[in-house]
């Protein structure tokens, strides 16, 4: 991943993270010890024993591919072409940028290779924790550190990205009560962050609930939850549009200002539909549009081919599939996605009813683990969550199979380290 030669993904099987450390941190914001189960029983594989490696070039890249795509997002031609697909209640535009954005890139030789972006993208409060949970132990870690393109202390920039959102619809109107919706939390694979933010929330002096969609009412020019009014919605739910019958008073309240969301559905329709992927890699278009050569130059090197996958041509897709990646327009948490290598004539038929995207396929890094005895290829891709442009928090996945799926053992979420200078790795054997 641009290191050096001796590339420490490769080479350095330190296992460097301090459970015990991570465990009593997470307890002692939550008061709760539902981490250890958590994180050694059926989500054993979320997080990660060792950390992943990134080298300099790569991480200034992947930020100056955030900032020019989101500065493109704000010019009304990228917004019209997005509204010709976008639901209409992304018409909407009270003004919150969204927090937990989420970049996805595989990091490979020709630089880093941007996959997807998503919003309400989970695991940030669990990689801030998981970061500060890692200790030294050779010339590889010595030598790293957490980007500096991210903030110093991502928890209290994550939740300043709050504050940021909330005054941009309320000015320096008081913030009170946050509620953090998603389906039957309680079941949801990142419940535990959840009550992170919660924690969050609540020791800067913000109420927080946490409450499934169906349990609001919009009344009287407010959003109750439990006989409270609501002043912001932190949206984790998947029903990005607020269509499903569940979140027609969040969608009632929304679309009147009378409570803040984000991430909004004209967030997710702006920067996470995957056809907005299509315009971003066209340099034609951007020319168009009077884009600067720079950022065209940037992005046509950044964000691999993708187009619409036109069931007309569906013969000429199928042939040339081993080379693509197919996913929903409005997917997200890798579900429904398929490497044409592996799709089967079935899901074939089933996709070319729904609204895909084909993607050129691009491989992930790799990094080498040691798991019992023996030393294991992940894949890996690198998440940057980010807040209006601009990096909070750097981690890495470590999967095999199709996608990131956080069910590998040694793989889930590891910290992301940049590396400060060349260097190779002095250990023999893993902690």
């Amino acid at each position: 991943m641009n290191i050096t030669l001796e590339d420490p993904n490769i080479q350095c099987l330190c296992r460097t993270l301090d459970r015990e450390k991570l465990y009593a941190t997470l307890q002692a914001q939550t008061d709760s010890d539902i981490f250890r189960e958590y994180f050694t029983g059926s989500h054993s594989a979320v997080i990660a024993d060792t950390p992943v490696f990134i080298g300099r070039e790569h991480a200034e890249k992947m930020r100056s591919v955030i900032s020019a795509i989101e500065k493109i997002a704000q010019t009304p031609e990228y917004c019209r072409a997005v509204a010709a697909h976008a639901p209409t209640i992304a018409q909407f535009d009270p003004g919150a940028r969204g927090v937990m954005m989420g970049y996805d890139f595989h990091l490979g030789p020709d630089g880093p290779k941007l996959i997807e972006i998503n919003t309400n993208a989970g695991g940030a409060l669990i990689n801030a924790y998981l970061a500060q949970a890692h200790r030294a132990c050779c010339g590889m870690t010595a030598n790293a550190e957490p980007s500096d393109l991210q903030a110093m202390d991502p928890a209290n920039a994550i939740f300043e990205s709050f504050i940021s959102d909330w005054r941009r619809q309320r000015g320096d109107a008081p913030l009170e009560t946050i509620a953090i919706v998603d389906e039957d939390p309680e079941s949801q694979f990142f419940y535990p962050e959840l009550l992170l933010f919660k924690t969050l929330f609540e020791r800067r002096g913000v109420r927080a609930v946490i409450a499934p969609p169906e349990t609001f009412e919009h009344s009287n020019g407010a959003l109750i939850c439990d006989t409270r009014s609501v002043d912001l919605v932190y949206n984790r739910q998947t029903d990005f549009a607020f269509e499903k019958v569940q979140s027609a008073a969040i969608r009632s309240a929304y679309l009147a200002n009378d409570v803040v969301v984000t991430p909004n559905p004209r967030v997710h329709a702006l920067l996470a539909d995957k056809r907005n992927l299509i315009f971003l890699c066209d340099e034609d278009l951007l020319r168009q549009w009077n884009v600067d050569e720079y950022s065209i130059e940037l992005l046509a090197g950044a964000i691999p081919r993708t187009v619409v996958l036109d069931p007309d041509r569906a013969d000429s897709f199928w042939a040339d599939r081993k080379k693509l990646f197919f996913k929903p327009a409005a997917g997200y948490g890798s579900k429904a996605a398929y490497r044409g290598d592996k799709i089967t004539r079935r899901v074939w038929e089933e996709i070319l009813q729904n609204d895909y995207v084909a993607q050129e396929i691009v491989p992930p890094g790799e990094r080498n683990i040691r798991l019992d005895d023996d030393v294991k290829t992940m894949k890996v891709d690198v998440r940057n969550y980010t807040y209006d442009g601009s990096i909070l928090l750097t981690a890495a996945r470590l999967y095999q199979g199709q996608t990131t799926n956080m069910r590998t053992p040694g793989g889930g979420f590891s910290p992301a380290f940049e590396m400060r200078a060349s260097t190779s790795c002095d250990c023999r054997t893993a902690y």
